[in-house]
């Protein structure tokens, strides 16, 4: 088996402990360098960030502030201190939030995954994400690039003219949404185009369903895909064992409740929230808004950092009940106030009518307790709602804190 370097096969240990060991410089230049980040985390003593624990007290950054901070402080929101000169691209997302490209070579850190999925040197890459304001062909093109590889600019779109540069051209390797090159296929059948010389690819932006994988693999394209953002880069990897996504070398990742910065247990499912070793973009604790959950034990391909299940979803659940909008903040709001309370759901029904709130309780129910948390829920939301006790482990661990089950037949 090879691998890219041997940070992929350090034991967990002396991986937990090089990383840190490293936070406190981190966050002692992300503390001077980008004002937003100095503001959010005041007094922390960088020096006492030294474990998951410590790190889990700090603030988490979300999208929504990224965004808010932008507008009134183009072009970053005071994440990133002197940029001109410093970064190589700026990008748009939708928002429009902007995001920086600095110039260290494979900043978004692609090339590994591209290596987990076959790809080498020498290969011709045809790279089928846009090359239009928003990051993701360069995010791969980087990559590629880093490995030694040869790119297409394909780009989105443009079927026909696509199809004929890979029969011209024979790249062996693809990039892009995996249902893009199964439109590609279905329709280099249609026109009898042979494609036949792709036979690997690295696939991300949409889901990737395991028919969808096997469809591929039928056609002889062997389709891994890698989990990245425009924010952070690439955050998890799939590797030849196909057991979840391995977590990148250059992030701390944890699982939190939806809604809080609060660390779920092993296994049960929540959002993802990155910290990422940049020193041009250091996003400490930045919340992708992705559901997932940790996977148990090491790849079996020998890679040795941990594995996530992969997206299982979003996690802003914010819901409008009764003209009036219910976040999942304020469902962990209410949690934390009773400690007798281990798991909750808000439900949100019509059965009768109108809308209707039940927070569904895993722990010790009691008369008293139902009535607390009852005014509690109104405290805290401004709306009326109801409270059920379910047996301990009933709810699912699908992530949800807010189920909408209204139906508008």
């Amino acid at each position: 088996m090879e691998y890219f370097d041997a940070l992929e096969t350090r034991s967990p240990e002396v991986r937990e402990r090089q990383q840190m060991a490293a936070l406190p410089s981190l966050i002692s230049f992300a503390k001077s360098y980008a004002p937003a980040v100095g503001e959010l985390l005041g007094e922390v003593d960088p020096a006492a960030v030294i474990s998951r624990e410590a790190l889990a007290a700090l603030p988490v950054v979300r999208k929504s502030e990224l965004q808010a901070r932008q507008q009134v402080n183009r072009p970053f929101g005071g994440f990133v201190g002197e940029w001109r000169g410093r970064v190589g691209r700026v990008f748009a997302s939708p928002g429009p939030i902007y995001e920086p490209e600095g110039r260290s070579t494979d900043y978004w850190r692609t090339a590994r995954s591209m290596f987990a999925a076959g790809f080498r040197g020498g290969d011709l890459v045809h790279n089928s994400f846009s090359y239009h304001m928003t990051p993701g062909a360069w995010i791969m093109e980087a990559g590629a690039h880093a490995l030694g590889c040869t790119v297409f600019p394909g780009g989105v779109g443009q079927t026909e003219q696509q199809l004929q540069a890979i029969a011209d051209l024979q790249p062996n390797a693809y990039c892009g949404t995996p249902s893009f090159l199964k439109i590609l296929l279905e329709k280099a059948d249609e026109s009898a185009i042979d494609v036949s010389s792709l036979t690997k690819a690295l696939v991300s932006g949409e889901a990737y369903p395991p028919s969808l994988r096997d469809a591929l693999a039928e056609r002889g394209v062997q389709g891994y895909q890698t989990y990245a953002t425009a924010d952070l880069g690439v955050i998890a990897y799939e590797s030849p064992a196909r057991e979840g996504l391995i977590v990148d070398e250059g992030v701390i990742l944890e699982i939190v409740r939806p809604g809080t910065g609060d660390p779920v247990p092993a296994g049960e499912v929540g959002e993802v929230v990155v910290t990422v070793f940049s020193r041009e973009y250091p996003l400490i604790r930045f919340a992708t808004g992705d559901l997932s959950a940790m996977l148990p034990g090491l790849s079996p391909c020998g890679r040795t950092n941990q594995r996530i299940k992969g997206w299982l979803g979003r996690a802003d659940q914010t819901t409008k009940v009764k003209g009036m909008f219910v976040h999942p903040s304020q469902v962990a709001d209410v949690v934390r106030l009773h400690p007798e309370i281990t798991r909750a759901r808000l439900v949100v029904d019509n059965a009768t009518g109108q809308d209707r709130m039940t927070l569904n309780c895993e722990g010790a129910g009691g008369a008293t307790l139902n009535e607390a948390l009852v005014a509690t829920l109104r405290e805290v939301t401004k709306l009326r709602g109801e409270v059920a006790f379910v047996p301990s482990g009933s709810l699912p661990n699908d992530g949800k804190v807010i189920e909408d089950v209204r139906k508008y037949e």
